[in-house]
């Protein structure tokens, strides 16, 4: 786990990773009471890479309401610089998440996603995106415009996250879906996306059709049975690491934003297994943190590496 520890960055260096997308407030309702908490796809990612000590910027949509300055004081609690031109909007995003006795959430919206077109000044290593910002309309042409410009300048990062609630029919998400892939490096989400997208397919089948789009590796989450990294060359299982669910918010985008760090420090050897073996459990530990704790509460490099050690040292004494 030593190449974790090469991720401490300077405040003042220009942006390893640019985060594109939708920043909102989390209403959780449980049988109990509601808490309100920053959220949105690519707002936790990036809130995740900033705990994981990552220079990262959002370029989101917000307002300078109350839920606005809360989000944005979040994602400077992190670290996390919210990037010019974000505070666009009259009114800040909501999704109401409502939790099943298993811990799962299931959403409905209150979202307008608008983003001016931009030119950024220079490229940073990774740009990611996903999730609302990449379907709904007016924004999401924007974002594919800023894909089509940081195509080949960085590396690129996808996870859409689908909402279905939010999109307007499925044939029109799987186009947008597959017009943005060929742009992307890498191809990240879950098998409930999976599924949606391509019923007919397996999974593998899935991943196959995404690699064959254009993108240079697909990793597919499955929750507790762990996720699957395909590349053209190799396809891998990696084992999720078992913990208590507290609930699943945020679970998904603390993996990504593992991911993205361990893109960060992989050294030269590309996707090669043993890479893609240790981008897969630095992830599974990073969700597993996750999901032991109530909203999108990602953990810190410093837990990171904690877990990571405790669970190799744990397969060590039962081998």
């Amino acid at each position: 786990m030593d190449y974790l520890t090469t991720a401490r960055y300077d405040a003042h260096q220009p942006l390893d990773v640019m985060v594109v997308g939708e920043a909102l407030i989390d209403v959780v309702t449980t049988s109990h009471d509601t808490v309100e908490h920053p959220g949105g796809s690519p707002a936790n990612v990036a809130y995740g890479l900033g705990r994981l000590g990552v220079t990262t910027g959002l370029l989101t949509a917000i307002a300078p309401d109350a839920r606005g300055i809360l989000i944005e004081n979040h994602l400077r609690s992190a670290g996390v610089r919210l990037l010019p031109g974000s505070k666009s909007l009259t009114r800040t995003a909501s999704a109401t998440a409502t939790l099943e006795p298993d811990g799962s959430a299931k959403y409905d919206f209150d979202i307008s996603w608008d983003l001016a077109p931009t030119a950024p000044a220079y490229f940073p290593k990774i740009l990611h995106t996903g999730s609302i910002a990449t379907f709904l309309s007016p924004g999401a042409g924007a974002v594919k415009s800023l894909l089509e410009q940081a195509h080949g300048h960085c590396m690129i990062t996808y996870d859409p996250n689908i909402r279905p609630a939010l999109l307007s029919g499925h044939a029109e998400a799987k186009a947008t879906f597959e017009e943005l892939v060929p742009l992307t490096d890498v191809v990240k989400l879950s098998d409930e996306d999976a599924r949606w997208l391509y019923p007919q397919n397996s999974l593998d089948e899935t991943a196959a059709h995404i690699l064959r789009l254009g993108t240079g590796l697909t990793v597919i989450t499955k929750g507790a049975e762990g996720s699957q990294f395909s590349t053209p060359a190799v396809s891998i299982s990696i084992a999720a690491v078992k913990s208590k669910v507290a609930d699943t918010i945020g679970a998904g985008d603390s993996y990504m934003s593992a991911l993205i760090l361990g893109f960060l420090t992989r050294g030269t050897e590309g996707f090669a297994p043993a890479v893609l073996e240790q981008l897969g459990h630095t992830a599974a530990a990073a969700a597993a943190i996750t999901v032991q704790r109530p909203g999108a509460n990602p953990p810190t490099l410093e837990e990171l590496v904690v877990a990571i050690e405790t669970h190799s040292a744990a397969q060590y004494a039962g081998s």
